[in-house]
Formats: C-alpha cells, sequence, structure tokens
C-alpha cells in the first residue's frame, strides 16, 4: 500500500488524470450545438428536435451520475472510468451517422459515458485522494480541465467539420477521446486499490436518507439546477441565437472557446477562493455575476466584438460553480461517499441542463426567437444567489 508521504508526493497524478478526462468529455460535447444548424436544416428538423436530443443527453448523465458514482465507491473510480471512456467514444461515432436515429443513439451513449468518465466519478478521485486542506483548489484545477478542453477542442471539431464534413469529424473525435480518456483512467485505477480498504459498511439508504435530511445538501442541490439550465442552453443555443444575427459559425466556435479559455481562470480562482473564504459566498455572488453578464449581452443586438467580450466575461463565471459545490459535499460528508452523493447534486444539475437545452428550443420555436429564455436565465441566476445564502457550512462528519 502506497504510504502518506507518498500519497501526499503523488496525488496530483490523479488530479492530472481527473482533469484530462473532464477534459475530453466536456470538450467535444460543447461542440455539438455548432452542429444543430447544418443537422437541421439536412434533416428538416426543428431546433427543438435537436435540443430535446441534448437535453436526454443531460438527462440520462444525470441520471446515471449517481449510480456511476456509487460504483466508482465501491469499486474504484477507475474501473468505471475505463468503461464510460469506452461508450462516450462509442456515442460520437454513432454522430457520424449524422441521421435523427444517430443523434439519439449517439446522445444515449454519451450521457452513459459522461456518467462513468465525466466530472462525478473524476472529481470524486480527486476527493478521495487529495487532503482536506488542499482539496477545493485540487478540485478546481480538475473542473479547469473540461475548460481547457471545451477552450482546444470546440476549434479543433469546427475545423474536422470544414475539412471533412461532420461524419468523419465525429469518428476521428471518437478515436481522439478514446485514446486520451483510456491511459487516464488507468491512472486512476492504480489508486482505486488503495481506496477499496476504506471501510464502506453503512448501508447506502442510511446516508442518502441522512443527506437528503440535511437541509444545507438540498439547498445545494436545488442550487444547482439553475447552474445546469444556464450552462446547456448557451453551450446548445449559443451558434443558433448567433446565426439569427448573420455572425457565422467561426465565430461562434471561437465564442464557445473562449467561454473554456477565460473558465480556466475562473474556476481556478474560484477554486482558491473556496479554500479562503465561505465556499457559498462565493456561489451566491458567482451567480449574480453571470444573470449581469448575460442582461448586459442582450441588452442589443450581438456582434462579434461584443460576442466574444460576452465570451471571455461569462467564461469567468461559467464552472467555477463546480470545485465550490464539489468542495462543500466533500466538506459537510466527507470524501468516502462522496462520488455517490455529488452524483446527486449532479443529477439536479443535469434536470436543469435538459430544461436548458430542451426549453430553449421549444420556446425558439414557439417565438421564432431565444429573448425569453434568455430572461428565464437571468431570473433563475438571481433565485440561486438567494438560495445560497441560507446554507451553513458545518462539516456533519456522516461518512469520514
Amino acid at each position: 500500500m502506497t504510504s502518506a508521504s507518498t500519497r501526499f508526493q503523488s496525488y496530483w497524478w490523479v488530479v492530472i488524470a481527473a482533469a484530462i478526462l473532464v477534459s475530453v468529455t466536456m470538450g467535444t460535447r460543447q461542440a455539438f450545438g455548432l452542429y444543430m444548424p447544418s443537422f437541421s436544416e439536412i434533416n428538416g428538423t426543428g431546433r427543438e428536435f435537436f435540443g430535446l436530443a441534448i437535453a436526454l443527453q443531460n438527462l440520462l448523465w444525470g441520471v446515471a451520475s449517481p449510480i456511476a458514482g456509487g460504483l466508482a465507491d465501491k469499486y474504484g473510480c477507475g474501473r468505471v472510468a475505463i468503461w464510460g471512456s469506452l461508450v462516450y467514444g462509442l456515442g460520437l461515432l454513432a454522430m457520424s451517422a449524422s441521421i435523427p436515429l444517430g443523434l439519439f443513439g449517439g446522445q444515449f451513449l454519451i450521457g452513459l459515458g459522461l456518467a462513468g468518465g465525466g466530472f462525478s466519478v473524476a472529481l470524486g478521485a480527486i476527493g478521495k485522494n487529495v487532503p482536506a486542506e488542499k482539496r477545493t483548489f485540487a478540485l478546481g484545477v480538475g473542473s479547469a480541465g473540461g475548460s481547457f478542453g471545451q477552450f482546444a477542442l470546440v476549434p479543433i471539431s469546427d475545423v474536422l467539420a470544414i475539412q471533412l464534413g461532420w461524419a468523419a469529424a465525429f469518428a476521428c473525435l471518437a478515436g481522439m477521446a478514446v485514446a486520451l480518456m483510456l491511459p487516464s483512467s488507468f491512472v486512476l485505477k492504480n489508486y482505486d486499490v488503495r481506496l477499496a480498504t476504506k471501510s464502506l459498511d453503512r448501508k447506502l439508504k442510511d446516508v442518502l436518507s441522512e443527506a437528503f435530511r440535511n437541509a444545507d445538501y438540498v439547498l445545494l442541490t436545488l442550487g444547482f439546477f439553475v447552474c445546469g439550465l444556464q450552462v446547456a442552453f448557451v453551450a446548445t443555443h449559443l451558434p443558433g441565437y448567433l446565426a439569427d444575427h448573420n455572425i457565422s459559425s467561426t465565430v461562434a466556435s471561437w465564442a464557445l472557446s473562449l467561454i473554456g479559455l477565460f473558465n480556466i481562470f475562473g474556476t481556478l480562482i474560484c477554486g482558491w477562493l473556496g479554500t479562503r473564504y465561505s465556499k457559498k459566498n462565493c456561489l451566491s455572488i458567482l451567480y449574480v455575476l453571470r444573470s449581469a453578464v448575460i442582461i448586459v449581452f442582450i441588452s442589443a443586438p450581438p456582434t462579434p466584438i461584443s460576442t466574444l467580450v460576452f465570451s471571455a466575461c461569462l467564461g469567468l463565471v461559467w464552472l467555477g460553480t463546480v470545485p465550490l459545490t464539489s468542495g462543500l459535499v466533500a466538506h459537510f460528508f466527507g470524501p468516502v461517499y462522496m462520488s455517490m452523493l455529488y452524483g446527486f447534486v449532479f443529477l439536479s444539475h443535469q434536470m436543469g441542463s435538459f430544461m436548458g437545452a430542451w426549453m430553449g428550443g421549444f420556446l425558439y420555436d414557439a417565438n421564432a426567437n431565444y429573448l425569453m429564455m434568455w430572461y428565464i436565465t437571468v431570473i433563475m441566476g438571481l433565485v440561486a444567489a438567494v438560495l445560497h445564502l441560507p446554507i451553513k457550512e458545518k462539516n456533519y462528519v456522516m461518512v469520514n
């Protein structure tokens, strides 16, 4: 078994491997919105149809996350991530069919792959291996991996689609994803043996019952719903919103990429702030800032310059919620069941993502514009800010 001193020196390998997993899973999926206008035109479907497929992916990801998290807590994060990597690659390959069946089949597999190889399992591995005093910052580093993936892979996806067509582009992305995710999963697997020696003697129903009787955990879970709604709407429908204003897909791809680039800094900053200040207060401020950035952006018709400025500002408050939220889960209940307990919080996030992706398309098809949905994201951001204020940052020592 690895000694305590060696574990302290080597935990950054876990953080790096987890960051790569999050980078690939989040980076490739953020490019799907670029595909929506051409897919809808080729297949004669409205934007609600494409939005529904993305929404179902988000919902399935959320529903499967607590299950994948529970398996990771019991059998090891790396073992679950290996299967998640393979399923995720198959989902991208199915997307290359460029037909409705390929869209829904691919999103189904991608949802399952994200549950096994995405945030819940990857951040759970960090939570289990990193010392408590450095955990929130390390979670920020792991979460920033998703931002780097968005910055790097969205433009790559756009270039591949332009040069090769979407079918070949998705096949290339599938091979790239598996080539990066599998080695990272095996790195996490090297730490599963040690984690498996921890005592997991409490019944899961008792753990969950105690967690969901905790008002602070419930408020945190409700607040994360809003994060999912905002992020999924922007990632799925921003390219379509820009296309409606005659702004090219190249600008749209760089807009999504800039969100990822600036979120690297935003997530690291939030992770750092979470080690020094109240995590729940940081979350409230972050949601208010998101709403402010959105209302400024939609107050006038977008231009390429205003879009890129908006993307940079939004990126600073994009996924900073993740290290703060997951850090609170670990602070409340300890790391042993973190993958599963964060998985349930993440389920709420993905229910919000379902609403953001689907409702954005529904309201667009009903009104021929996105204005109502933009206003909903602003209002919900303020609601989330209020929800976090009563949270008490206590350590309940339930599952340490």
